[in-house]
């Protein structure tokens, strides 16, 4: 695929939530689904394109009202890895990826836009959103660390990759409540509170 010079994101939105009991992305905050939350906070424009990474049907068909890609994880128990390596292979050729979560139901749009725009300064480097000088997601990398992205196992992420290259990250200051992620029944309650605070 051409990409232009634009990134690709791959949303990762396979997990078993097992900390949470169920699918988590079915819930809604403020009448809005955590994964539709999620689909919207992704500015398609500025990527190559978007893959979503999911063991559901739904999330599946709900990818292609976006105009995204939806990729199968056929073992998601074999943990975030897994998905991390289907979401670049579907994005093929491209300078860069951003993994981005479905379940921070206060991201905005606009972080993850200024977040390419930083990203793309510095396309060689991480970019990450952040608060206070803590990194939270998403994360952009470049290409030339996708074969350590694809070489990781199990349950473990890009955080071990940025680890090994903490010189390359560059953070992007935002609200606290846009990288709060709703592990647990008790966590999407006080986003929601937060939310209903917001409106």
């Amino acid at each position: 695929m051409k990409h232009d010079g634009k990134p690709g994101c791959v949303v990762l939105a396979a997990g078993s939530a097992r900390r949470f009991g169920g699918n988590k992305l079915t819930a809604a905050v403020a009448g809005v689904t955590l994964i539709r939350r999620a689909l919207s906070a992704v500015p398609a424009e500025r990527f190559s394109q978007v893959a979503v990474v999911t063991q559901y049907p739904e999330i599946r068909e709900l990818a292609k009202e976006f105009s995204f890609t939806p990729v199968w994880n056929d073992v998601p128990e074999a943990g975030v890895s897994r998905s991390i390596a289907l979401g670049l292979a579907a994005l093929g050729n491209c300078p860069g990826a951003l993994f981005l979560v479905a379940d921070q139901p206060l991201l905005r749009r606009e972080s993850v836009d200024a977040l390419v725009t930083l990203w793309l300064e510095k396309p060689d480097g991480i970019a990450a959103l952040g608060h206070g000088g803590v990194r939270g997601n998403p994360c952009l990398f470049p290409a030339r660390l996708f074969p350590e992205l694809r070489a990781l196992q199990g349950d473990r992420g890009g955080a071990a990759v940025i680890r090994r290259h903490e010189d390359l990250l560059t953070l992007l200051e935002v609200d606290p409540r846009e990288l709060q992620d709703a592990d647990t029944p008790e966590a999407l309650a006080a986003i929601r509170a937060e939310a209903a605070e917001g409106n």
